[in-house]
């Protein structure tokens, strides 16, 4: 079967870690474009070396494009505020699109949980970095017991989060939160992002906590693990910094969240880290690499089923 074409948008760290991707590992996606606005963009002249078309002229170049016709997937590495007028564009033309901003216009996909869910629709989205290494561990948790909380704290090195990232934090922690709860499952969810100096540059390691309803705590741990396993299937750097721990709370010594009232239950803790795969960026930037291998393990899953389509 023939492969889908597809194009990223976007020439900084986020779409050049995502072209090396691509192009290093191919399934059933061809790498046909990248697009810019710098002419002097290391990620067109990588696209160029690769024999891929390099545009600067951003989206209105590669509609002017010979390759466009062609292509049926496109990634978007750019900015909330872009996307939406990129989307509009690409999917007036018929395009499938996969969302790396946290613009949120599509529904939110985390492949471990729900990449199957939303492949008919035109626009699909990332989340964020914090999301796709945490709301594995709340819907895990959700999977066998009633979460009604979870809290997710993701810290990365200030080195791995450059211009976009830093004027996109306040919608990280917006589309963060709503995404644990229509993903993860929990009844009310909360994100926290911390940008650490460290030198050397320290590698991506989140938490996350769960209060939930009393569960066994043996098939919680056994969810969590299968959990991890699912998503180092696409991200090989992705595992658990220690064993999952947790506190009960009972009737005698109940849990007080500010502004939720007080709660008896059980907490679960879970450490994880993501270190990359360097495919481009150095290792410690695990936070773009799983957003990056998350978005291509989503286009895959888009291109599969418009061959179906095409096949039927």
């Amino acid at each position: 079967m023939s492969k889908i074409k597809c194009a990223i948008i976007g020439s900084g760290n986020i779409g050049t870690d995502l072209m090396e991707k691509l192009i290093r590992y191919p399934k059933n996606l061809e790498l046909a474009a990248v697009v810019g606005v710098d002419p002097a963009s290391e990620g067109l002249a990588r696209a160029r070396a690769h024999g891929v078309f390099a545009t600067h002229e951003g989206l209105d170049g590669l509609v002017a494009s010979d390759v466009y016709a062609e292509i049926g997937v496109v990634f978007d590495a750019t900015s909330a505020y872009a996307h939406k007028d990129h989307d509009a564009r690409l999917r007036a033309d018929g395009k499938l699109v996969v969302d790396l901003t946290p613009a949120a216009i599509g529904p939110f996909v985390v492949p471990a949980v729900n990449g199957d869910e939303n492949l008919d629709s035109g626009n699909v989205n990332m989340v964020t970095c914090g999301g796709q290494a945490t709301i594995p561990m709340v819907a895990a948790v959700s999977q066998v017991s009633n979460v009604r909380y979870a809290e997710i704290i993701a810290s990365v090195s200030s080195r791995s989060a450059g211009p976009g990232t830093r004027a996109n934090i306040d919608e990280f922690t917006r589309t963060t939160a709503r995404a644990i709860e229509k993903v993860g499952g929990a009844e009310q969810g909360k994100a926290i992002i911390i940008l650490n100096p460290a030198e050397p540059p320290m590698i991506m390691r989140d938490t996350v906590f769960t209060l939930s309803d009393g569960a066994d705590e043996e098939t919680i741990r056994a969810s969590v693990e299968a959990m991890v396993a699912k998503v180092s299937a696409y991200v090989p750097g992705y595992r658990l910094k220690q064993q999952v721990q947790f506190e009960r709370f009972g009737d005698n010594n109940p849990l007080t969240i500010p502004g939720r009232g007080q709660f008896t239950g059980l907490k679960t803790s879970i450490f994880l880290e993501v270190e990359g795969a360097g495919d481009y960026l150095p290792p410690y930037a695990g936070n773009l690499d799983i957003m990056t291998a998350a978005a291509k393990a989503t286009g895959e899953l888009l291109a599969a089923r418009r061959q179906e389509k095409e096949a039927a």
